[in-house]
């Protein structure tokens, strides 16, 4: 018998129910428009909301620290692989973000995989958000502590959570998405830490998609609610708004320094390139000096919700730019896509179990180097399919 037969008939089963995700390939530079399979499409599902990715002054950084420093860091950080670069990138990522001291980590993923168990472990209790990302799952998993989800945002949940577990002299942690990627909604940040405080938990916030967004100069969510020094650990990503690669801590000086002492992703395996480090050192400095960027993003993420709104479109309850084009229907979703790559607008179908089952979706990102004209293309062609398919009247 043929050893894996058994993920031969799963895939099989995804294919029938129309729910197998074809991987598209990118022969173009990530941007507004790209070119997949030689066509020209609109480019309406990446991350990159501030159109960094192709910035000059960033590209330009990147191939200087190529120059001077190689390709590779060639070590990991405790051996002989920190550089200049990756300390300066730490020292302004912390001055960006108003925190003590910042670590930096190879990927958001791994940021949280990182800090999770390093803060509690078995015995202890963690209070997660039941729509935290699934990195925070595996972190909270790996942590061997016991894990009390509490509904989604549903702060009075949280409280009789806490509530019954306030006579278990253990460590408590409170972790939660900043912004949930996939329904673009915001964790009320402020009623978390009161009830940290309360309750004598520390409180963790992964702000992936707040990062270069939310608050003055897109700071991120513990500056847009005014909480700098109030939040024990927040987690940012440098691949999404910053448009490279890598994840970070930001906390309190002893939190990093016991990171860098036992921290297994920080120990155990390579740190970003010299050309990733420096390439977001000029990320850094850009937000730094001027917010303009940000606020194109938002003018655009406003106007794409409102025509989506005018037409019809269920995008729920979205307070960020990401906002989800909801169907429900998971082979309608997936058809939906198809039908929108086939016209010339590149948006990817979500299903289950990314997102629960009967709330697939399009989940639809605009950028800041999109324009008007690029967005009512867009949005033509959606409703244009959402008509044929009796999505929208």
């Amino acid at each position: 018998m043929y050893k894996f037969d058994f993920l031969e008939k799963e895939l099989n089963e995804l294919r029938e129910k129309g729910t197998y995700t074809t991987i598209r390939v990118l022969e173009s530079a990530q941007g507004p428009w790209v070119e997949i399979a030689g066509k020209r499409m609109l480019n309406l599902c990446a991350n990159n909301y501030l159109g960094l990715i192709t910035n000059e002054e960033v590209k330009n950084a990147s191939i200087k620290a190529v120059e001077q420093f190689g390709v590779g860091a060639g070590a990991v950080r405790t051996i002989a692989g920190t550089l200049v670069l990756h300390e300066e990138l730490e020292r302004k990522l912390a001055a960006f973000k108003h925190a003590e001291a910042v670590i930096l980590l190879q990927s958001g993923i791994l940021a949280n995989i990182a800090t999770i168990p390093l803060v509690v472990g078995e015995g202890d209790l963690i209070f997660s958000d039941e729509l935290n990302h699934a990195s925070i799952i595996d972190g909270c998993r790996l942590s061997r502590a016991t894990i009390v989800r509490y509904r989604h945002l549903d702060m009075e949940d949280l409280q009789a959570k806490l509530e019954d577990y306030k006579e278990y002299n253990v460590r408590k942690l409170i972790v939660t998405d900043g912004v949930f990627s996939m329904d673009g909604d915001i964790a009320p940040l402020p009623k978390i830490v009161e009830l940290g405080e309360k309750y004598n938990a520390m409180t963790m916030v992964d702000d992936a998609h707040g990062e270069g967004v939310l608050g003055d100069h897109g700071r991120g969510i513990v500056d847009y609610f005014h909480l700098e020094g109030k939040v024990d650990i927040d987690v940012g990503t440098l691949s999404k708004a910053f448009g490279v690669i890598g994840g970070y801590v930001a906390g309190s000086r002893v939190l990093i320094d016991y990171m860098k002492q036992r921290a297994r992703p920080f120990l155990f395996s390579t740190p970003l390139s010299p050309a990733d480090t420096a390439a977001l050192i000029r990320v850094v400095e850009i937000l730094s000096r001027d917010d303009t960027l940000v606020k194109k993003l938002w003018e655009n993420a406003n106007y794409i919700k409102e025509q989506f709104k005018k037409y019809g479109f269920n995008t729920g309850h979205s307070q960020t730019p990401i906002t989800p084009v909801i169907i429900g229907d998971e082979k309608t979703t997936m058809d939906f896509s198809k039908m929108l790559f086939e016209e010339g607008v590149f948006a990817q179908g979500i299903v289950y179990p990314t997102v629960p089952k009967g709330t697939a979706r399009i989940r639809v990102m605009v950028s800041t180097i999109h324009t008007k004209e690029d967005i009512d293309f867009g949005v033509q062609k959606f409703v244009d399919i959402g008509r044929i398919l009796g999505v929208i009247k």
